[in-house]
């Protein structure tokens, strides 16, 4: 009997330790925009959506244990870094998300690769990401500037705005974006009359705009985002841009902007995005959710949002078939086997530089008058399919591809 007894309790024992290793602690880390010009795009509402992603996860997976945490990484790249170093050697966060800004995203990559951890990027948008500075430790899963290049760049100029000059925010987005727009506008016989570069987070566009103006372009090409962007429009409006006969190309423009900006002003604006909260029941049902977790009534969320909560979800895949997410390099493999699977993109890949593909849309805002509800901001001109909407892999010079 007492064998018996015995027995049952090392049973009991043997079966513990088993459930015990089994578990899993994962810990994420949203550096993000808490507090300037890519805030409403970011910040808070991309906490709330990796928290639902968490949350997500752990109902169907008991024995996985995740904590959010996050930071304001302020749009400087020594900020970021130190908080990375921070939080991967001390604070023992396994992936870092978001991070809006490309120049402290650029730097992000490099600590993750370096420590063997995760950097999963829904802000950023350079290409060079998954280009030339692509390693094995990242992830880009929004969207891009070769994209967003592609999708508006190349419809405007097929519509007859074949002369541009670009308005570029002075960092590594804004020369990336203007870089592959000229490259896309040139190739489809437009031509670039000029460029200015403006310091980040500017408050005063005018002798900018006033040299746009001068040049006697079609398109103003808006080579910024956020604050920057609704600056740029609402000063352009004052200066009568649009009435003087030339337009705006917004070539990264989030749906809280146009809701900044207003439909009178933003009527009429085509632009690229790879979600929208209100183009299907699945986005609008998250985005209810949303609603309840950022807890800020009158907002709405932003395709970056929608990419942290969804590359939260897969990269929380990944740790759970490895069982670990102490190897960053391996989770990120694990991520670019797994196919990609959520209810904001749907099916998915992700390719060998990291790049994850998925459908882009070109939208054009609607006049006040079509909008029947609340952040009913857009018409849908194309889908821009997922072979398509991405830079081919060979073109992307990535040494994981070419090297």
């Amino acid at each position: 009997m007492k064998r018996a007894v015995g027995l049952a309790a090392l049973a009991v024992a043997l079966s513990y330790n088993i459930a015990s290793a089994q578990q899993i602690s994962v810990k994420v880390g949203v550096l993000t925009d808490m507090s300037s010009l890519y805030a409403d795009d970011t910040g808070p509402g991309s906490v709330a959506a990796a928290r639902l992603a968490a949350q997500d996860f752990m109902k169907d997976h008991a024995n996985v244990k995740v904590e959010i945490v996050s930071a304001d990484h302020q749009n400087k790249a020594d900020v970021g870094s130190q908080v990375a170093n921070q939080w991967y050697d001390v604070d023992k966060v396994d992936m870092i998300v978001d991070v809006p800004n490309s120049g402290v995203a650029l730097a992000i990559s490099q600590i993750a690769a370096q420590k063997n951890k995760v950097f999963v990027g829904s802000g950023p948008a350079s290409s060079d990401l998954t280009g030339p500075k692509c390693n094995a430790n990242n992830v880009q899963w929004t969207y891009d500037t070769w994209m967003l290049a592609n999708g508006t760049g190349k419809a405007i100029v097929k519509n007859g705005g074949d002369t541009w000059f670009f308005l570029t925010a002075d960092y590594a987005f804004g020369h990336a974006l203007e870089r592959d727009t000229a490259a896309v506008v040139e190739a489809n016989g437009g031509k670039v009359l000029g460029k200015v570069r403006v310091p980040l987070n500017t408050n005063d566009f005018s002798s900018f705009l006033l040299q746009a103006q001068a040049s006697k372009a079609k398109v103003i090409g808006l080579a910024n985002a956020g604050g920057d962007t609704i600056n740029s429009i609402k000063q352009g409006a004052e200066f009568g841009i649009v009435k003087g006969g030339q337009s705006f190309a917004g070539l990264l423009i989030f749906a809280p902007d146009i809701g900044a900006l207003g439909l009178q002003t933003a009527q009429g604006l085509m632009f690229t995005e790879t979600w929208y909260w209100d183009r299907t029941d699945a986005d609008r049902a998250w985005t209810k959710r949303w609603d309840k977790e950022r807890n800020a009534p009158g907002k709405i969320p932003s395709m970056n949002m929608a990419g942290v909560y969804a590359g939260t979800l897969h990269y929380l895949k990944a740790v759970a078939a490895l069982k670990s997410a102490a190897d960053g390099k391996a989770v990120v493999a694990e991520m670019k086997k797994l196919p990609t699977d959520d209810p904001l993109f749907g099916k998915g890949t992700i390719r060998a530089d990291g790049r994850k593909i998925h459908p882009a849309y070109l939208f054009q805002v609607k006049k006040p008058e079509e909008s029947k509800h609340p952040g009913d901001y857009y018409n849908l001109k194309a889908t821009i399919p997922a072979a398509e909407a991405f830079r081919p892999l060979k073109d992307g010079g990535c040494p994981l591809v070419n090297g």
